[in-house]
């Protein structure tokens, strides 16, 4: 038994496909050498030429169309039910976003972590905040795109319990190595108290909250660590040097300046960054929810 329904299936497929390869692999390495060594210059010094052989090519023609119908059958068999959500299925929102995974549950409760009962069909509402990403649990052989802006989704029954990697299998941008998490599997008694016990709407600073909202955290650190991008800690009011249209200058970070590098991440970037690594948040960032970022900045001096 794998660590979730579809692992047999997705296995057995996997296997026939690969058995199949090494067959070919062997035989017409085979067949190959036989074929240097039996038709050689000096066994044959004089080349000789096959054509119109129907047998052959019917032979030709027919195995490889009867392997690859074979091999899209288990394909197929292994797929198909992954479309068909059972009814009951619990489901859980997953929010995607340079470069975290977020997981959405009942009351709008969020955890970092993807926490599921066991031997219960899982419903994951795939939602992407930015660009494609691609949910992939190797341990329950599933795997399924986010792409903003389209309805996705995946399910599955988790079968054992244990703690499993979430990877994210599409290049998502500079960071998209670190977007990685756990899904973990437990009872349904440790599922029922673990979800009782994560916290509703968070009590951080509203201006915290947009910017987490927003996956800015992932670039910029509020305990003056260096990611991606400068830190958030102690910018406001902190003189940066900037390339703006190839030449050097010198500004002060202010209210001004924030909300350009928000809406217009390009046009002043800091010395020692790269252009277009920031996407613009004109239009999904309001200047309501622009000036609690401001005040946020302000008070992390």
């Amino acid at each position: 038994m794998g660590a979730s329904n579809f692992v047999e299936g997705v296995d057995l497929a996997f296997k026939i496909i690969i058995g199949i390869s090494l067959f070919f692999l062997v035989g017409i390495t085979t067949v190959m050498l036989w074929f240097v060594f039996r038709y050689s210059r000096k066994r044959h010094p004089v080349a000789e030429q096959m054509k119109d052989n129907n047998l052959l090519e019917i032979t030709w023609i027919t195995i490889p169309l009867i392997l690859v119908l074979l091999m899209f059958y288990f394909g197929y068999v292994a797929f198909s039910p992954q479309r068909v959500v059972p009814k009951g299925a619990l489901p859980i929102t997953v929010i995607a976003k340079m470069w975290v995974w977020n997981f959405e549950y009942e009351g709008g409760k969020q955890s970092p972590v993807l926490v599921v009962p066991l031997k219960k069909a899982i419903l994951l509402n795939l939602h992407s905040e930015d660009v494609i990403h691609s949910l992939y649990i190797p341990a329950f052989r599933i795997k399924e795109d986010v792409v903003p802006g389209k309805n996705n989704y995946m399910w599955f029954i988790p079968e054992q319990l244990g703690e499993y990697d979430i990877l994210c299998t599409v290049y998502c941008g500079l960071r998209h190595s670190y977007m990685e998490t756990k899904a973990k599997v437990v009872t349904e008694a440790e599922y029922q108290a673990w979800l009782s016990a994560l916290p509703g709407k968070s009590n951080d600073p509203e201006g915290l909250v947009i910017l987490r909202k927003n996956a800015c955290t992932g670039c910029h650190s509020i305990d003056g660590t260096k990611i991606v991008s400068t830190s958030f800690r102690g910018l406001y009011g902190k003189t940066e040097k900037v390339m703006t249209n190839g030449s050097e200058r010198s500004v002060t970070v202010d209210d001004v300046y924030i909300k350009s590098s928000v809406y217009e991440p390009d046009k002043d970037v800091v010395v020692g960054f790269q252009k277009g690594i920031m996407q613009t948040y004109k239009g999904k960032v309001s200047d309501d929810d622009l000036a609690k970022i401001i005040d946020y900045l302000k008070s992390i001096k």
